[in-house]
């Protein structure tokens, strides 16, 4: 069992990191570098629960300790190990014993009898401690305190957004329709899961990609229900020349390619992230021309013909996929937004010259936040001639808020008019 206390050890140190402004994704490319000895199940488990989390834990530790200022470390190891006795995952004498013995672990030895009398403190408390830590927004909703504000202020139904950021992600496929039908993919699954519309499929418990039938031939692959609308939205039909703006890693690329026989220029800015899409497309055998350049900067990489759509799924604050990447809520900032709104503004702006006549531009974002949302697209319609907003072709609320099959993505479509 001393697995537990080695998981404890790894994963306190990359949460103290992440709190202090690391981002998870890096943490776990490090630890793959390094060829740490922890699982990376259970590294994954131990800082995505943790993590989404977030203010829960951190006020427990406030109300439970008798120090003013904790090491960072200990205060992460506390965090993890709170979450491992919640998970009910290992009995509580159990986590206990591994957490003190993880201290030793991190060379943080004065702290094992601190560490020891907080979790036993918690397990003697832990009733009267939730009606001590209901009125903390922050602990009860695990979410910084702007981010409940800015959802509140903006949904009837902003609890539940909250509480689907706190969840752990659904597990969508994509059925690749040019291969085989949704209901023939779902017989040879032989996995519970059911269809959610048009090329989706949701598992009723994620499984590695390696236990999906056809992945490698490119039957199938995994791409949220709420990603896979962008395909159905563009209105695509053969022939039309098509851009993916931001494409990788190129979920919604090989959609679009698997949706209609068109001619897809795919750009991205990153180099790493542009093999990604390479690798993703060969997989699936389907082609495009791949671009790496910032889609803003036309110069490079525009030949002045027309694109009859484009997708423009912009950068943004990723708040409607918090569940799946929880040090988000660690690392954003109120004041981020209005970053991300000037740069999804200037995307729009230069996007919108290599769009063609009566061409259609749908513009996505993975945010819950209006000002990257509507504010963007309004405040760009104001401005632009010609350009419409037209109601989009699923008839789904463009809102798009997270849920249990979905996660939350937004969409505008709007047409440049003849």
């Amino acid at each position: 069992m001393n697995a537990l206390a080695h998981a404890l050890r790894d994963a306190a140190a990359m949460v103290a990191r992440v709190a202090a402004g690391a981002s998870l994704a890096a943490e776990f490319d490090r630890f793959a570098e390094e060829g740490g000895e922890t699982s990376r199940a259970a590294l994954l488990d131990l800082t995505h629960g943790t993590l989404r989390r977030y203010g829960r834990v951190q006020a427990i530790v406030r109300e439970l300790s008798r120090r003013d200022r904790t090491d960072a470390v200990v205060e992460a190891l506390l965090w993890c190990a709170l979450y491992a006795l919640e998970s009910g995952r290992y009995a509580d004498y159990t986590v206990v014993d591994q957490a003190v013995r993880a201290c030793a672990l991190l060379e943080r030895w004065g702290a094992k009898g601190y560490v020891n009398a907080l979790l036993r403190a918690y397990l003697r408390e832990r009733a009267s401690l939730e009606a001590r830590i209901q009125g903390n927004a922050e602990a009860r909703y695990q979410h910084p305190r702007w981010w409940i504000d800015l959802v509140q202020g903006r949904y009837v139904e902003w609890e539940q957004v909250l509480a689907a950021g706190n969840t752990h992600p659904p597990m969508g496929l994509r059925v690749n329709r040019r291969k085989l039908s949704v209901g023939d993919y779902q017989a040879k699954l032989g996995m519970p899961s059911h269809p959610l519309g048009g090329a989706a499929l949701l598992l009723e418990r994620p499984v590695p990609l390696e236990r999906l039938p056809g992945f490698a031939e490119g039957e199938v692959s995994v791409q949220d229900a709420g990603a896979q609308r962008a395909a159905g939205l563009l209105e695509l039909a053969v022939g039309q020349r098509v851009l993916d703006a931001c494409a990788a890693p190129g979920g919604k690329s090989g959609h679009i390619l698997e949706t209609a026989e068109v001619a897809l220029t795919a750009l991205d800015v990153d180099p790493v992230r542009c093999l990604r899409l390479e690798r993703n497309l060969a997989r699936l055998q389907l082609n495009a021309k791949v671009i790496r350049a910032d889609c803003a900067t036309l110069s490079d990489w525009w030949d002045g013909t027309p694109f009859d759509r484009v997708l423009a799924d912009v950068p943004c604050s990723a708040s409607g996929i918090a569940r799946r990447h929880p040090d988000i809520k660690w690392l954003r900032r109120a004041g981020d937004l209005a970053a991300f709104a000037a740069r999804q503004a200037e995307i729009l702006q230069a996007l919108w010259q290599v769009l063609g006549a009566d061409g259609k531009l749908l513009y996505a974002t993975c945010s819950v936040f209006p000002q990257e949302n509507d504010a963007v697209i309004e405040a760009f319609l104001a401005r632009t001639p010609r350009a419409a907003r037209l109601p989009l072709a699923d008839a789904a609320a463009s809102q798009g808020l997270p849920d249990a099959e979905r996660d939350g993505f937004y969409y505008a479509l709007i047409q440049k008019q003849l």
